[in-house]
Parts: structure tokens; C-alpha cells; sequence
């Protein structure tokens, strides 16, 4: 259990509809239940935690958790600023094989690389964006 600072990031409340906002993400994306506990970075066999999080259950008691949600929502606020006529390609993105990543999809960056892929991804379409 962390800390009482990590506990008390935001409201619970606010991390229950935090939670139901990128869960609404990663369906959108369509990825597998595997590859959103990768992104989440949770056991990839907790599939409770993800069901918990769909239903409003707060999310993001970690500092790693709560840092890894604000990443996928920058990532989706990018991919909507940089595709904005074009939703199916912003949705498709992280499923989209990618030079950049030397032909490797943006979800299996993260997997590989856990944080720190997550990381890669976003600078890279903070850079792609001019931010």
C-alpha cells in the first residue's frame, strides 16, 4: 500500500469518473483486455480490476496509475488535435504498426517498454503536434 500522499491524489470520486473516461478510451481503441491492463499497467490477468474500473470504481491509487491515465488521455487529446476530421484513424492509432517504432504498434511499444514506452509514444505525438 502506498503512501498516504499516493492515496490522496485526487478524490475518490473524481477517480471513479476518471476511471469510466479511459475506460471508454481503450474501447474505443479497441484493444484486447491483455493490452488495456498493459497500458494500465496492471497483471495482465486482473481482469476484475478493469470490470471494477468500467463500472466507476476509482482508479489511479498509484502514482504510477494515475501518471500512466494522464499520459493516455494526452495521447487521445493529441491523436484527436492531430486526425481531427478523421476519428476512425485517431481510434485505429494505437493499434497502427509505426516507423517510428520501427514497425511496431504503439500499444506494443508500451508493453515492451512499459512507463517509459508510454512516455515514447506521447512525446512522440507531442513532437508530431509542435507542443
Amino acid at each position: 500500500m502506498g503512501t498516504v500522499a499516493e492515496q490522496q491524489v485526487m478524490p475518490s470520486a473524481d477517480r471513479g469518473a476518471l476511471a469510466i473516461m479511459v475506460m471508454t478510451l481503450l474501447d474505443h481503441w479497441q484493444l484486447s483486455t491483455e493490452d488495456q491492463a498493459a497500458l494500465l499497467g496492471i497483471a495482465t490477468s486482473n481482469r476484475a480490476a478493469l470490470s471494477n474500473y468500467r463500472s466507476g470504481k476509482p482508479i489511479g491509487t498509484s502514482r504510477d496509475q494515475y501518471e500512466r491515465v494522464g499520459h493516455l488521455l494526452g495521447i487521445h487529446k493529441n491523436l484527436r488535435l492531430l486526425f481531427p476530421q478523421n476519428r476512425d484513424l485517431a481510434y485505429r492509432w494505437m493499434s497502427t504498426r509505426n516507423r517510428a517504432f520501427d514497425h511496431r504498434t504503439p500499444v506494443e511499444v508500451v508493453k515492451e517498454w512499459g512507463f517509459a514506452g508510454l512516455l515514447m509514444v506521447r512525446a512522440y505525438l507531442d513532437r508530431a503536434r509542435g507542443a
